[in-house]
């Protein structure tokens, strides 16, 4: 009973994040989200300080696509040589590489100016959805769902997803601190690395759990 209600629940998640990000871009192209997107814009960059600012460039270069390779790179060596498992490797390196390209392809197909009200750093690209979002929701989404299988305790657990959520946030927050995108640049990447993630790791689950029928 619970293999046949997994994929169920993994399909309400996958339909929850694509209506979002249909939502999201509906008020988009229609302008209506423009107001919450510079209120929010607004009220982030009042907080700002030379040590918050310091501390924003600290986690948007984390979402950086140099990082992220090198992250890449270590976990993946990880996965290969300690837990010895090569799926996982193969999960990861499938939705990574399937975040940058589908974020490319929206990005070419929306084509949203980015902000330009005060720009903390200079960065060129389309702005829609934020390519450091979706970067940083299939990252640390993925590293949660990988490593939560070999963590025993229930703190250990709580601590991986805490740190996996920070990070998310922050470096999206820290695009809209920096002034670099719109809230809702951060948040179509979230939904659509959301749906992403949820895709993948359901296909992953059903290959895992096939072969463990076999033996």
């Amino acid at each position: 009973m619970i293999g046949n209600k997994y994929p169920y629940r993994l399909s309400i998640i996958i339909f929850i994040f694509f209506f979002s990000f249909l939502l999201v871009t509906l008020f988009v192209q229609t302008g209506k989200i423009e107001k919450f997107d510079l209120s929010i814009i607004h009220f982030v960059q009042g907080f700002e300080t030379p040590l918050l600012t310091s501390i924003m460039l600290f986690f948007t270069k984390i979402g950086s696509f140099p990082i992220v390779t090198l992250l890449f790179l270590l976990i993946s060596l990880f996965l290969y040589f300690v837990f010895h498992h090569r799926s996982e490797l193969v999960l990861f390196a499938v939705v990574i590489a399937g975040t940058l390209v589908i974020n490319r392809l929206l990005k070419e197909y929306f084509e949203r100016v980015r902000p330009d009200i005060h720009r903390l750093i200079e960065i060129g690209g389309y702005s829609f959805p934020s390519g450091h979002a979706m970067t940083a929701f299939s990252v640390y989404t993925i590293l949660a769902f990988l490593f939560w299988r070999h963590i025993s305790t229930r703190f250990g657990r709580i601590m991986l997803l805490i740190f996996s959520a920070l990070f998310i946030f922050m470096i999206g927050i820290s695009r809209i601190y920096l002034g670099v995108h719109y809230p809702s640049d951060i948040l179509g990447g979230y939904f659509v690395s959301g749906m992403w993630c949820t895709l993948a790791i359901g296909f992953f689950q059903k290959y895992k759990n096939r072969n463990h029928a076999k033996d």
